[in-house]
């Protein structure tokens, strides 16, 4: 049987002129007018006024985090169920994370574990540099209990949406509501430029500062001049222009993966012990990939059990992110909380979630979860 993977590119056909386009102009190093274009069109997207195309969304966390002053005996709070280049980008600048568990509602940072550590921070003078929150597997966060928290202390948040792209919080769409958001397109991502990412702001000067920055710092001159460290973070032309495509079917893309997890909802649900990642009432999720929690006690096997299960018959399902706290490289960091964060992560698989999945696919994928490994 062929292969089903996780969440493969998908590829509209639009992207080729644009990618002509660019081929033809000669336009194929870094930069260049669908740069331009692209961090146009996107910022115009999501109703945030400035934005700037990076190599990927890990450049972009690095870049916030060094634009807020952040470095060596700094802290920074960061969810702790994420991938883990959320809290690399942290130990980058010489700061060391500090994780907070999620809150069973989203699986995002809990609202109320943050404020109970921020006031028990403020009490002792060890307050962090800043916050990052993540919209995990494309759903947001409570923004409305999180940023009023955060306000009270002086502390700024930054919106790691790497996974979020098309996500609303009660309408509004995600990566706007810290100080600055940063966006993935990875391969795996709802839209993928190959490798890339955005740092969005209706700050100006930061978005302007993060171009800067990206493209090594070189100063005004007609000659290389330095006056402070910079990188090599810009995106290139041609992978704008694969975005640019991307971009226009979107809301597509986002549809297309909230049918493919009403799908399994309908097929798996009845199930006893299958759960499914819960949407609140505030969120409208991207349903980045279908998760689902596995009950062993009541399902009669374990989520690596159906994983197994299902990569036998060349399908392709992931756990769930392992949590940072639990991470062999951040074992010294501090955590609040961590038991909801480390139960996800024992009971939770993401099932095959691109938004090509065809319902013969999607029939093979829950044939062998309930035939093959229930009771």
């Amino acid at each position: 049987m062929d292969r089903i993977y996780l969440s493969p590119p998908h590829m509209d056909g639009i992207e080729f002129d644009f990618l002509r386009d660019a081929y033809e102009s000669n336009w194929i190093a870094p930069l260049g007018p669908h740069v331009d274009a692209f961090e146009q069109e996107f910022g115009q997207t999501i109703g945030v006024e400035h934005a700037a195309a990076l190599s990927s969304g890990t450049a972009g966390l690095h870049l916030a985090l060094l634009q807020h002053g952040i470095g060596p005996g700094d802290s920074v709070m960061v969810s702790s169920l994420t991938f883990s280049a959320t809290a690399n980008a942290v130990v980058y600048t010489g700061a060391s994370p500090v994780f907070v568990d999620s809150e069973p509602a989203s699986w995002n940072m809990d609202p109320d574990l943050l404020a109970d550590e921020l006031e028990d921070r403020a009490t002792a003078g060890k307050l962090p540099a800043a916050v990052v929150v993540v919209d995990i597997y494309g759903q947001p966060a409570d923004y409305d209990r999180i940023l009023p928290v955060c306000e009270e202390y002086g502390i700024p948040v930054i919106e790691d949406a790497a996974e979020a792209l098309g996500a609303e919080y009660k309408g509004r769409s995600v990566g706007g509501f810290g100080r600055c958001g940063v966006f993935s397109f990875n391969g795996n991502k709802i839209i993928t430029t190959s490798g890339g990412g955005m740092l969005v702001s209706d700050n100006a000067a930061m978005v302007q500062e993060t171009r800067f920055l990206s493209t090594q710092a070189r100063d005004a001159a007609p000659h290389y001049e330095h006056s402070t460290i910079g990188f090599n973070y810009r995106m290139s032309n041609l992978l704008a222009a694969v975005g640019r495509g991307q971009l226009q079917v979107l809301e597509e893309r986002v549809e297309a993966r909230r049918r493919v997890f009403d799908s399994y909802v309908d097929r798996l649900a009845a199930l006893p012990g299958i759960g499914f990642m819960p949407e609140p009432p505030w969120a409208r999720s991207t349903r980045w990939l279908t998760c689902v929690t596995i009950e062993p006690g009541e399902f009669g096997a374990t989520r690596e059990d159906v994983r197994l299960a299902l990569e036998a018959e060349n399908i392709e399902a992931r756990p769930l992110w392992k949590p940072m706290h639990l991470q062999p490289v951040f074992a010294d960091c501090e955590m609040a909380g961590g038991d909801i964060s480390a139960r996800l992560f024992e009971q939770g698989l993401c099932l095959p979630s691109g938004s090509a999945l065809s319902d013969d696919q999607i029939d093979r994928i829950t044939d062998i979860i309930a035939t093959r490994v229930s009771r």
